[in-house]
């Protein structure tokens, strides 16, 4: 009897342990599962930056005059409609057609301009911290105004890019992080109205040729996620592209950059894409003083902007362009004995007192945006 109820003891713990094995082994197995799908959650992870581009900023002396009041440049009005739209977005890029020399040099106005640079508080205040510098006024007012523009920017929270004031200056490569992504901006111009590069000074200002851009993007495209590269090109004044701007968008786009921005035509050309390149032609002019008789065309502009989204996946990461919408812009003023009250309007703001022919100035915009894709969104105007 003692022999039998030992047995049956033994027999009671050995169920007992085999219970107590069996649970844990199944905890373990949901904890091992658990780690394996938080695992495979952190392998998956996507960031977002909001992206929105304007064009040229050229600086006639009627631009500056109207914003001088009180003895100082203030340029917020010129601005107001403007600025609350910038500022919902990460990144926001213009051209700084005219060299921000300063009033200390002295101001100066077409052929060779040389604007206050209280504009640039005024645009950086408003949002703006992408700036291209390469363009043909670039040298207008010669090296000094180059130098008194660097010094300008260079204690800035914004990412220039395409004048510099030394060899090494420009040799850096400038890159920034915001959200996750890592950014940066290139830019080039076709040219500089015929005033000859200093010799040795080549970093005043980058002309474009294909053996440059594909040098200093091989040293940039390795280290960034967007890589962005604004354009100085084409025809002032066409509203399609050249062959030539053509064929450098898709040079472009084979080297890697994602999102290709011109300037310089003073009017809008087609929005399109190359492989996964967003190529903007011609964003037009954002502020000037400049009137041409063919319908408004100088002042109506383009304001485009895109979501770029980065996917990292098993230490893989990949960008996407995606919400890419524009919005036509107007360079309103009033002629007199002197121009005044320039305002860049929204579209979708506009009505007959900044234009009496604002709806069909809208269509026919529009369709140039959509010249090449008719998918391509634009804001709609207010009913």
């Amino acid at each position: 009897m003692k022999k039998k109820l030992a047995l049956i003891v033994l027999l009671i713990i050995l169920i007992i342990i085999g219970i107590y094995l069996f649970t844990q082994n199944k905890e373990n197995k949901k904890e091992v599962q658990t780690e394996t799908k938080k695992e495979v959650k952190e392998e998956v992870k996507t960031s977002k930056l909001s992206l929105v581009m304007v064009g040229d900023a050229l600086l006639h002396s009627s631009v500056y005059k109207d914003a001088y009041k009180n003895g100082y440049y203030d340029f917020s009005s010129q601005l107001e409609l403007i600025k609350p739209i910038i500022q919902n977005y990460d990144l926001a890029f213009y051209n700084q057609e005219s060299i921000l020399g300063g009033s200390e040099i002295g101001l100066s106005d077409y052929p060779t301009f040389n604007s206050p640079k209280e504009f640039g508080d005024a645009m950086i205040d408003a949002g703006f911290n992408l700036v291209s510098l390469a363009n043909n006024h670039t040298l207008d007012r010669g090296e000094k105004a180059v130098i008194s523009s660097c010094n300008y920017w260079q204690d800035k929270d914004v990412l220039t890019a395409g004048s510099y004031c030394s060899k090494e200056d420009s040799e850096k490569i400038n890159i920034k992080e915001k959200n996750g992504i890592k950014y940066t901006l290139l830019a080039y111009t076709y040219g500089t109205n015929g005033i000859q590069v200093p010799k040795g000074k080549e970093y005043l200002v980058n002309l474009y040729s294909d053996e440059k851009v594909k040098t200093d993007i091989e040293k940039v495209k390795d280290k960034v996620d967007l890589l962005m590269v604004s354009m100085h090109w084409g025809t002032e004044y066409k509203n399609e592209p050249t062959v030539e701007q053509q064929r450098q968008a898709e040079y472009l786009s084979s080297l890697g950059v994602d999102i290709i921005i011109g300037t310089h035509p003073h009017v809008i050309e087609p929005i399109t894409y190359i492989n996964d390149t967003l190529v903007i032609y011609s964003l037009g002019n954002f502020i000037s003083a400049q009137s041409t008789n063919n319908d408004y065309n100088t002042m109506t502009e383009l304001m485009t902007s895109v979501d770029i989204i980065k996917e990292e996946k098993n230490g893989q990461s990949k960008i996407t362009l995606d919400n890419l919408n524009n919005e036509l812009l107007f360079n309103y003023y009033k002629k007199g004995s002197r121009w005044t009250d320039f305002k860049v309007i929204p579209f979708s703001q506009m009505n007959e007192t900044y234009n009496k022919d604002y709806k069909r100035l809208y269509e026919k915009y529009s369709n140039i945006v959509k010249m090449y894709d008719p998918n391509i969104k634009i804001n709609s105007l207010k009913a």
